[in-house]
């Protein structure tokens, strides 16, 4: 099997990175629903272990790790498709590149979140 072109390479970083992001996005979600119910539940005086400050400080704190990730995140996201913009430009000058692999490439490109620069 032939090694993968450098727009398939390109195309697939695009693709994970973007995914990456929505997973990180979902997780975010999930902790502060978990956040919201332990401080609802600590107004209420439901403590039935007895260390739900414990529990609601540590929430806190996977929830501003889970939002560090995102400026890095983007950041490669950024490059990533920046490369990708590149190998598809090359390749449709050259006009040799697999059809499939150059439409594939667009559709990540057009599915990609765009810089806020």
């Amino acid at each position: 099997m032939p090694a993968p072109s450098p727009l398939k390479i390109a195309t697939q970083a695009v693709s994970r990175l973007v995914t990456e992001e929505k997973y990180y996005q979902k997780e975010l979600v999930s902790q502060t629903s978990r956040i919201e119910k332990l401080e609802a539940d600590i107004k209420a005086g439901i403590d039935e272990d007895g260390n739900a400050e414990y529990r609601l400080k540590q929430e806190k704190q996977a929830l501003e790790e889970t939002k560090a990730v995102f400026g890095p995140l983007k950041q490669r996201i950024a490059e990533a498709v920046s490369r990708l913009e590149e190998q598809t430009a090359t390749a449709e000058g050259a006009g040799d590149s697999n059809a499939d692999e150059l439409a594939k490439a667009k559709e990540v490109l057009a599915s990609a979140p765009k810089e806020d620069a």
